[in-house]
């Protein structure tokens, strides 16, 4: 998919939690003894949750667009943990940052890749122009049964875009767009369910793999591009292994995809997991560079981008603080302080 006019980058953000525990620490609670999918996890604080942390990244987002708030007309906000069951977290954030009231609002869901939904959104928006700019955010505090695999690997963070015509002050544009989607039950919660299930042996395939491969194979032979075409890759990261493992289907080699594979350190962050290490990437990027971005989302679909770097991304890029900067800071909690910072025990 292509928009009827260029469409890209004004300015990125993302929020990380300080609080972290090792799935060692998890581990030992449960008696498991097997090998461990991640090494460690971001955690939310008692005051933070999916509004505040979409707060943070989207000031960052603003501090490098350079724009006042009041110009964005859209915010999307794309979660599987929204602060109300009934109420949009969008609303919530656009008035935080000042962008009410003239504005589009609302809240999106598609398990993990809700935050490239988002985005697609605000591009489409933006190309139409229907708006100057817009807001997109995947952010989530991810939840696990206490003792389920999921447990060890969903982390909490928020990463924001915002979206404006292709021109001199965008750090990147858009070259095109593909996504792939099938109803395959692969992971789910019911209403009033305080915690997801899943089907294990559906994750993978057909669910991860194939939604993944043709979404991105459909994007290259839309727009004529191969693996080496691109200099970095970014798939979304529900643990180290199923990227690795997705890129080297594709034909990417791994150096394309280390430097956005961030769940080792901070856990699945779900719909923020993919936008996230994008931001590592843009943090690192070069003007001319292309970047392969591919999110999956349970229920299941996958959305694909092109993404050309600029030369604004060398000003702008030092405007606010880097995935790195919110990576390295660190306050680890034992299995008690995380179930109560988490809701897992009540007191």
């Amino acid at each position: 998919m292509r928009a009827i006019n260029s469409v890209g980058v004004i300015g990125y953000g993302v929020y990380i939690p300080m609080y972290r525990i090792k799935t060692i620490e998890i581990a030992k609670m449960w008696s498991n003894v097997g090998k461990l999918p991640i090494e460690e996890k971001s955690v939310i604080g008692l005051d933070e949750d999916s509004a505040t942390m979409s707060v943070e990244a989207a000031l960052n987002a603003l501090a490098r667009a350079g724009i006042r708030a009041d110009e964005i007309g859209a915010i999307r906000i794309g979660t599987e943990s929204k602060v109300y069951a009934v109420k949009p977290t969008a609303t919530i954030v656009a008035e935080a940052l000042g962008i009410t009231p003239k504005t589009l609002a609302c809240d999106m869901e598609f398990a993990c890749k809700a935050g490239t939904e988002a985005l697609e959104d605000c591009i489409a928006l933006v190309a139409s122009k229907m708006v100057k700019y817009a807001l997109a955010i995947g952010v989530d505090a991810a939840q696990g049964r206490p003792r389920d695999a999921l447990e060890y690997t969903a982390g909490c963070g928020a990463a924001a875009y915002i979206i404006g015509l292709k021109g001199k002050e965008a750090i990147a544009y858009f070259e095109g767009s593909a996504s792939y989607v099938t109803d395959t039950p692969d992971f789910w919660r019911r209403e009033c369910e305080k915690y997801p299930q899943h089907t294990a042996r559906f994750t993978g395939e057909p669910a991860y793999f194939k939604h993944i491969v043709n979404a991105v194979k459909l994007l290259m032979e839309e727009l004529g591009l191969k693996p080496s075409d691109f200099k970095y890759a970014v798939f979304h990261q529900p643990n180290i292994k199923f990227p690795l493992k997705v890129a080297k289907m594709l034909g990417f080699r791994k150096e394309q995809v280390l430097p956005g594979l961030l769940t080792g350190v901070i856990g699945n962050t779900y719909a923020a997991a993919s936008l996230i290490g994008l931001a590592a990437i843009l943090d690192v990027a070069k003007p001319g560079d292309r970047i392969l971005l591919a999110s999956f989302g349970s229920g299941a679909g996958s959305d694909a981008f092109s993404i050309v770097v600029q030369d604004a991304i060398e000003e702008k890029r030092g405007r606010a603080p880097l995935v790195k900067d919110y990576v390295e800071r660190k306050i680890y909690l034992n299995y008690a302080q995380y179930a109560y910072h988490r809701g897992k025990i009540i007191l």
